[in-house]
């Protein structure tokens, strides 16, 4: 048998079983070192903690194993750390930069707490992050560059901290992101052109900053995106005519921007059938309110008050699910040569409504008998700064949780009906 040895079928299965003991020993010391750096990491983090009135990190000692540790879940398979969630604890301190060792983290919260300084560029290291929730606590400086480097990150939520500087480019190679919210922070500059690469993009919200520029032609590529919410910002120019293409939209939010102008197209209705929120006031758009919008029949809040639309209200019948109807300070109406105020009686099907606002304008006509009928929820009712006449209806006594009125400004003759003022929650007549 030339150099071959024989060996018995007992000796080769005891080699076999000698092989396999060392090959499970060194896995076993090498996934005790792979914990070992999770929990480090995590007494790293803990060490940054100076405020924590719930004495969360109490359970955080040697006397359970660190994946019981209150907020932290461990990979049945593995024990390394998938998950570490502590919000609304008014946790305060800093974000330790050892956070990006928990390599197999997917979810990191910290939502609703107190933690201040920056967001540690070391949290890019974490191949297999999926939700990044940091908002509401007092975090500053930038956001950093380098969290492109999450390339699973599906949720990125950074919104109400003290966050500074310009929406780096870089997070548009983020090809899994579905929702990016910076919502009121410092953030300035323009929004990147390299969002729009990001085709599984829902929810783009920076509402409440300083971003400056024009809003750019990215959205309209995106096939799934149903939120835009850019209210309160310095943005200036048109709004693209693609995001009119958008039939997913359901939010389109770019109100007290002050310098957007424009007008929108006829079908705006029928462009947007999922539509919610439309939200553009306090800008310089013009035009007239297109007919379709009341093909927008899932239509939630209206708001489009304080920019320059003139003509009339068009039907508003199919509206049945609106909340806020808000259209003050505007040139709606004919300038009290005409009845303009028919578009009331249809807000009788919307029956949850809440606010009434159509003052500052150049409506005509009286007020119809049809406002007993409004929603019992209405709240607020104002029509100051028109050109109304006639009697104000009695009838609207019906409406008994009223709580604010403003009729002045209008040529209303006779008295308030006293039935008005004997409405229980009503404090403030105008």
């Amino acid at each position: 048998m030339g150099n071959y040895k024989f060996i018995s079928p007992l000796l080769f299965f005891s080699y076999l079983c000698m092989h396999a003991f060392v090959l499970n020993s060194c896995l076993s010391l090498a996934l005790a070192g792979s914990n070992e750096t999770d929990k480090l990491a995590l007494l790293e983090f803990k060490a940054r903690i100076t405020t924590d009135p719930f004495g969360v990190m109490s359970s955080w000692n040697e006397t359970i194993h660190f994946c019981q540790w209150r907020g932290v879940t461990c990979g049945h398979r593995h024990k390394r750390i998938t998950m570490l969630k502590l919000m609304s604890l008014k946790l305060g301190g800093s974000i330790s930069p050892h956070v990006g060792n928990l390599s197999f983290l997917r979810v990191f919260s910290l939502k609703n707490n107190s933690f201040s300084h920056g967001i540690p560029p070391e949290i890019g290291r974490l191949r297999r992050l999926q939700l990044l929730g940091l908002h509401n606590n007092s975090l500053s400086g930038e956001i950093p560059a380098n969290l492109s480097g999450c390339s699973e990150l599906n949720y990125l939520y950074i919104g109400d901290n003290l966050l500074e500087g310009s929406i780096p480019k870089e997070l548009g190679t983020l090809s899994k992101l579905i929702e990016f919210n910076i919502e009121d922070n410092h953030h300035t500059g323009s929004i990147p052109h390299s969002f729009g690469n990001i085709s599984t993009l829902e929810g783009f919200s920076a509402v409440l900053n300083s971003l400056s520029g024009s809003i750019p032609d990215i959205f309209g590529r995106l096939t799934n995106f149903d939120f835009i919410g850019l209210d309160s910002n310095d943005l200036s120019g048109t709004i693209p005519p693609s995001i009119f293409n958008v039939s997913s939209l359901e939010t389109f939010a770019v109100g007290y921007n002050y310098n957007l102008q424009g007008t929108f197209p006829s079908n705006l209705g029928n462009s947007y059938p999922r539509l919610q929120i439309f939200a553009i006031e306090d800008n310089h758009f013009s035009g007239t309110i297109p007919v379709s919008i009341s093909n927008a029949s899932n239509l939630f809040t209206l708001q489009i008050g304080g920019n320059q639309l003139h003509g009339e209200v068009p039907s508003l019948k199919n509206l049945h699910d609106l909340w806020r109807f808000v259209i003050y300070s505007n040139h709606l109406g004919s300038g009290g040569i005409g009845d303009d105020l028919s578009f009331l009686c249809d807000l009788t099907n919307a029956t949850g409504l809440q606010y009434l606002h159509i003052s500052e304008n150049i409506f005509g006509g009286t007020l119809p008998q049809c406002l007993a009928n409004l929603s019992t929820s209405l709240l607020s009712f104002y029509v100051d700064g028109n050109s109304i006449f006639g009697s104000i209806p009695n009838a609207m006594e019906n409406l008994h949780n009223l709580e604010a009125i403003s009729l002045s400004g209008n040529q209303f003759s006779g008295l308030i009906p006293p039935e008005i003022g004997r409405l229980p929650k009503l404090y403030e007549v105008l």
